[in-house]
Order: C-alpha cells, then structure tokens, then sequence
C-alpha cells in the first residue's frame, strides 16, 4: 500500500487538532473583533464631528465623562493617532482568524483537491494554489464584512448619534489613548516632521532658517527706540507666513454685526456707535452671513426714515477662509478679489469671527490706530509690571505684546490654544473653578471669575 504524502498526512494531522468547539470559540472571538472594529471606526466620526454647539453643551455637563471628551479633543493628532493604532491592530487580528477559519471550516482536504484541478491547467505546485486560493478567499470575505460591519454602518451611525457614540466610548478611547501613549506620540512626532518637510520643499524655507534669521536681525540693531520698531517690522515679516486666520481673527462674539431684519434705525445706531465702515449681515444666526454692507453706500440716504429699505445695498461678494489658512495666502485672496474683510469658518463650517486688511497689516508694521479706536483695544488691568489680569478671550498674541516677554514665550505650551481661556482648558480640560490656579513656566495663572459657559477674568503672574 502506497504511503500519503506528507502534505496530506500533515493536513489531516492539523484537522485532527481542531476540534467544533474550537471553531466556535474562535468565531465568538472574530465578532467581537468585529464589534470592536465598529465602535473603534465609529469613534473617528463621534468624536472629530462634535461641533462647537456641542462641545459647549458637554462642558456645562461638568462630569467625569465630559471631561474625558473635552481632554481626548484637546490633542485630535494623538486622539486620531490611538484610533489609527488600535483599528489597524484589531483588522490585522481579523486577517489573521478569518484565515484561520476558512482552512478549517472548508477543510484542507477540500482546498487541496481544489488546487489539485487548478494545478492540472496552472503549472503550479497543488500546496502553493491551497494556500492562494485560501488567501483570495479571506481577502474577499474580511474585505466585505470590514467594508460593511466595520466601517460603513458604524461611521453612518456615529454620524447621526456623535453625541451619544462620543458618551460611550469616551472611557475606552482614554484607556486606548493612555495605553498606546508611547506609539501614538512618536507617530504624531513623525507626522509634525514630515508636514514640516513638505512646508520646507513648497516654501524653500524652514523653521530652524526663519529662528536664525530672528537671532541675526536682533544681533545686527541699535537697542534705541527707532531700532527696536524696525526690528519687530522685520521680524513680523519673517513670521508672517507663519501665522494663521485664527491667531489674529476677531472672534464671533466680538463682531458687530446686523440681522437682516432690522431696521435701518437700528442700523444707523450700530454704524455711529461702532464707527466701522464694514458691517457683515447675517440671517437667523451669526453661522448664516448673507453679506457684506459698506457704510459709503448708506451716505446719500442718512435722512431716510425707518421703512427705508437699507438691504438693496447687501454686497453678496463674502470672502470666506478657514481658520488654518496663512494670513500671507489671505492677503493675496483680499488683492485678487478687492476686498477688505473676510469671514473666518471652522471645521463644521461655522462662522467662528472675521479677519480684516487692517489685521492682516498689523502683524508686520504693528498696531494702526484712528480717530474711532479706544486708546487700549485690549481690555485688561495692570497692576504692576508682572501682575495682569485679563479677559479670558484675549489673544496670547495681545498677551506676550502687553506683558514684556517675547512674542513666541506661548509656543512650546499653547498647544491648539490661541486665547488666554483656550490655554486654561488646553491643560485642565474642563472649565475651572474660581480662585483655581495653573503654573506653566514663566507664568502662574489664576481665575478671577467664572461662568458656567467660559472663563471670563485671570489673573496672570510673570514669574
């Protein structure tokens, strides 16, 4: 009698190891990689279409599951990094069982007779076709069921419900995040890096080349008062590509702005109270601008009465930018289309404040006053020469011109902050307490007073 073949006898060695039970346990184990492929998938969409609306809401909350949510939104890079990390370690493992399955739910026998046919017109090796066709099969069969249960149904869901989804997996996503803290940090690292490299090879000019150019223009002036502007107008020009919408936007609460239903003596009040020459029109809500309406327009009809209709001379042309966008990239959109005044947008498409030319020119040559500004546009106290407090919504930027330290002291601890407030909940992750106090080197901030919504005054010490 002739002896099998060792594939054979190995095969049938492997199917005399596994026994029913072990094929359920291990298709309970590949459904519950499922499941969790779901809520991990799901939890990208939560989390990152949380809108500002929304996070106001989960800051009123004030519990322990909202301030996870606010703290894993404060760092989206390592937050996407986690997500990133665990789906791909959790769709590997489905990989792997799935394959696993198909060899022996099919049998190896029944593979190999298979590869025995196909080998008879594909000079190929009957093993070599086994272990192809096992693996085409598992392509095709993970591919749909990740496609469909891991990442179709559970993104369209989390879309409809973030809020409730963002809720539930709140506590598994900090578990994650602190477990995967070393890989995700380095991966966001790499990822810093090479959008650095790109910047570099687009502009053909880095960071390291723009700091030793800031050293060099301190080092070449005079220390009288004359020198001193020239070198914040030179250096106010080397950064000026680096410096986004956000950092130098009015924002949305400070704009004065119109509804459409107003009257025109509303109007005429708002325009002689604001001295602007510029006033954005919106409908409903500040997120809904319909336009642009230029004072100079309004010179020839100041005697009209209420019923005039003040709304024929709405200018339709908005600029709109997004807050990541350079002020260098948007002054050349205010040259190309003429305009002076452009609505800055978030990442859910809201209205988030305004930037102007005027802005735009401030951060090179410094402030431009006239006859219709306040002698001090930022509103704070000073109570010695390194005591300050401030509004919470102030700009970092107002802060580092007003204390004396250098303009960049808040870079390497601002993370995505850009206001005084944005900076406290960077590091608390929830809105504090008063009289609650927070050292970040060289500064000690301190609430002054709080509302359930915002911090309203701190306290700064220069250290």
């Amino acid at each position: 009698m002739d002896p099998e073949p060792p594939l054979i006898l190995l095969f049938n060695f492997v199917a005399l190891s596994i026994t029913p039970m072990t094929i359920i346990s291990v298709t309970l184990f590949l459904i519950l990689l499922l499941i969790l492929s779901a809520l991990v998938s799901g939890s990208e969409v939560a989390f990152f279409s949380l809108s500002r609306k929304d996070l106001d809401e989960i800051k009123t909350e004030e519990n322990k599951l909202s301030n996870k949510i606010l703290k894993l939104r404060s760092e989206p890079r390592r937050l996407l990094a986690t997500i990133l990390i665990s789906n791909n370690l959790i769709n590997i493992s489905i990989v792997i069982i799935s394959d696993f399955l198909i060899r022996n739910v099919l049998g190896d026998e029944i593979l190999l007779s298979w590869a025995e046919a196909v080998s008879k017109i594909i000079p190929l090796e009957p093993y070599d076709i086994c272990r192809t066709l096992s693996f085409l099969i598992t392509i095709v069969g993970v591919t749909f069921l990740l496609v469909l249960f891991g990442e179709v149904a559970p993104k369209i869901y989390a879309n409809l419900n973030n809020m409730k989804f963002a809720k539930l997996m709140a506590t598994p996503m900090s578990l994650l995040s602190g477990f995967f803290k070393p890989f995700s940090m380095l991966l966001v690292r790499w990822s810093s890096k090479l959008e650095s490299k790109f910047i570099q090879e687009r502009t053909g000019i880095d960071d390291t080349s723009k700091e030793d150019l800031d050293k060099a223009i301190l080092l070449t002036v005079n220390n009288e008062d004359e020198s001193s502007e020239e070198v914040d107008i030179l250096r106010g020009i080397i950064k000026f590509g680096n410096v986004s919408a956000k950092q130098i936007m009015k924002s949305r609460v400070d704009v004065i702005a119109i509804e459409e239903g107003g009257s025109y003596g509303e109007l005429m009040t708002m325009i002689k109270e604001s001295g602007f020459s510029r006033i954005p029109v919106y409908s409903e809500d500040f997120d809904n601008i319909t336009g642009i309406l230029y004072v100079k327009d309004l010179l020839g009809y100041s005697l009209e009465d209420e019923s005039f209709n003040w709304k024929q001379f709405i200018r339709t042309d908005v600029l709109y930018a997004p807050e990541s966008k350079k002020i260098d990239d948007l002054m050349k959109e205010f040259q190309k289309r003429r305009l002076h005044l452009a609505v800055i947008v978030d990442e859910f498409g809201g209205s988030a404040g305004i930037v102007t030319l005027e802005d735009i020119m401030e951060e090179v040559i410094g402030e431009i006053k006239d006859e219709f500004d306040d002698d001090e546009e930022v509103d704070y106290i000073k109570i010695n020469d390194y005591n300050y407090i401030f509004e919470g919504k102030t700009l970092l930027n107002d802060v580092a011109r007003i204390v004396p330290v250098e303009k960049n002291i808040f870079e390497n601890i601002k993370g995505e902050a850009d206001s005084l407030a944005g900076l406290i909940l960077e590091h608390i992750g929830h809105i504090p307490k008063k009289d609650k106090t927070l050292l970040l080197h060289p500064f000690k901030f301190k609430i002054v007073s709080v509302s359930k919504r915002r911090i309203e005054k701190i306290h700064v010490t220069l250290l």
